[in-house]
């Protein structure tokens, strides 16, 4: 007699509650990260004012945030490895806090500079740690669920700070009132902090303990350093000998690093970034996607934070509510882009680049052609809008479909790769923006009236806006590099 009884069904996986605790302690920590992100931005012109700072410490202020930020995710990753990404989250973050506090005593531009750099290396060193716990702590489908908590996180959390500067400005002031956008980090970063230590498992992941790449970390932090340092300084220096020179000796460093590499990996050690992954094409193409995307993508609300304080005379909070429809747009795609991605495969990514470069291509039209005196929010609202529903759709999605062009035994460093390359992408397009914003701000001899001030103003965010658009069609361009599908096993 034949058994027709259908086999059982797996019982799906589940966790407790304190793992869903522990999931909120550690998106505390990437809320406050991405928040730095962009809630200094509305604060540029205040900081300006208050410790008299030039115009290219305004760029360092948020270059040198992404810049360090970046440059330690891949050596955090692998320390978090060794040691246990709990231990390196809350390193990572009481650093991260402790700098935060530093940040808002800061008495000058070059402490502030500074302290912000140091915000930035230690919001690095605790970033890895969090999608190695997710890993570590859900199975299976709930893993999907966490990681999707995570991507809103990211999506609003980013999308907020403006808002959030603005109101904080509002509350605190015009004079020193930038301050608080950093001490409000204080008692989130406090309560993260001792939550972690209370709930996160101590977990080591096993893997192979393999050393930092030390040598390969300051040749690649050496020649992005080189390459910045003259983009953002050289405006204000007149670009004398010395910024050419840097220029390129950080393309022969450059160079040099990826030589390293190669020797590294080919006597059998871990290079800090294996350069096997650059033999796929599609793969080279995509972090360059990455590089170039984010330089357009976080450029865009330096330019209009000075424009709407420093040259038409709005508040603060006025200039963070210019962001509403980007924050809203993006939270929107955000929220519906796992889904296309799953359904549409890369057309979903190929709509969000487009409908960020129509957005900015839309914004420099505005900036270029209306007159200054009739420049108001509601004009931004309708292509602000519409690039921050492509925004959402593509930030979720593309780290996954970059990462799906190399083996999944190379994932790992994969990821590390790309999201260096998104950082290191912003703090470039916030330098080349900023050294266009502000060599275009010529004033005409004598006291300028505030109409005069404005049409300055916006000529020059004109031409900033120029180059994200132009950055933007170019992400448009690359996006066709990546495969039309995604593996939902990478």
């Amino acid at each position: 007699m034949t058994d027709t009884t259908p086999p059982a069904r797996a019982a799906a996986p589940t966790v407790d509650r304190r793992t869903w605790v522990s999931l909120a302690v550690i998106l505390l920590g990437v809320a406050m990260a991405l928040l730095d992100t962009t809630i200094v931005n509305v604060a540029l012109p205040t900081i300006r004012t208050s410790l008299d700072a030039s115009e290219a410490t305004l760029s360092w202020i948020i270059s040198g945030y992404a810049l360090a930020f970046g440059l330690a995710l891949i050596p955090a990753g692998r320390v978090g490895d060794r040691f246990g990404h709990t231990w390196v989250f809350v390193v990572g973050l009481a650093g991260f806090t402790l700098a935060s506090l530093w940040c808002g005593l800061a008495d000058g531009p070059t402490s502030l500079v500074v302290a912000r750099v140091v915000q930035g290396l230690f919001g690095g060193i605790f970033f890895p740690a969090v999608t190695a716990l997710i890993q570590l702590m859900f199975p299976g489908p709930l893993r999907g669920r966490a990681f999707a908590v995570m991507g809103a996180t990211i999506g609003f959390s980013t999308a907020l700070g403006p808002i959030v500067g603005g109101l904080l400005i509002e509350w605190f002031g015009t004079g020193d009132g930038w301050r608080s956008i950093f001490f409000v980090n204080l008692p989130f970063g406090v309560i993260a902090v001792v939550a972690a230590l209370a709930l996160l498992p101590r977990i080591v992941a096993g893997g192979e303990a393999r050393g930092v790449d030390g040598v390969g970390l300051v040749l690649l932090a050496g020649s992005l350093v080189a390459i910045l340092v003259p983009l953002i300084q050289g405006q204000d220096a007149g670009w004398p000998v010395w910024t050419w020179v840097s220029l390129v000796g950080g393309v022969l460093l450059l160079a040099a690093f990826g030589a390293w590499e190669v020797a590294v990996d080919r006597g059998g050690r871990t290079p800090l970034v294996p350069p096997k992954l650059f033999a796929h094409g599609h793969f080279t193409g995509g972090v360059i996607l990455a590089l170039v995307y984010f330089a357009a993508f976080t450029s865009i609300f330096f330019t209009i934070s000075i424009l709407w304080q420093a040259g038409l005379g709005h508040t603060a909070l006025e200039s963070g509510l210019v962001s509403i429809p980007f924050a809203i747009g993006s939270i929107i795609g955000a929220s519906q882009s796992d889904r296309l991605a799953a359904r549409l495969g890369r057309t979903v990514l190929v709509a969000g680049t487009a409908m960020v470069a129509v957005g900015l291509v839309a914004l420099w039209i505005l900036l270029a052609t209306v007159p200054a005196t009739d420049l108001n929010h509601w004009m931004l609202l309708p292509p602000l809008l519409v690039a921050g529903l492509g925004s959402g759709m593509f930030i979720a999605p593309n780290a996954q479909f970059i990462v799906a062009t190399v083996e999944p035994s190379s994932a790992g460093a994969a990821s590390g790769v790309v999201g260096t390359a998104q950082r290191v992408g912003s703090a470039a397009g916030i330098a080349v923006v900023g050294s266009v914003l502000f060599g275009a701000l010529t004033f005409p001899a004598g006291a300028p009236t505030p109409d005069v001030v404005a049409e300055v103003f916006t000529h020059a965010a004109s031409l900033a806006m120029a180059v994200s658009a132009a950055l933007a069609v170019v992400a448009f361009a690359l996006v066709f590099a990546l495969p039309r599908q995604v593996s939902r096993g990478h």
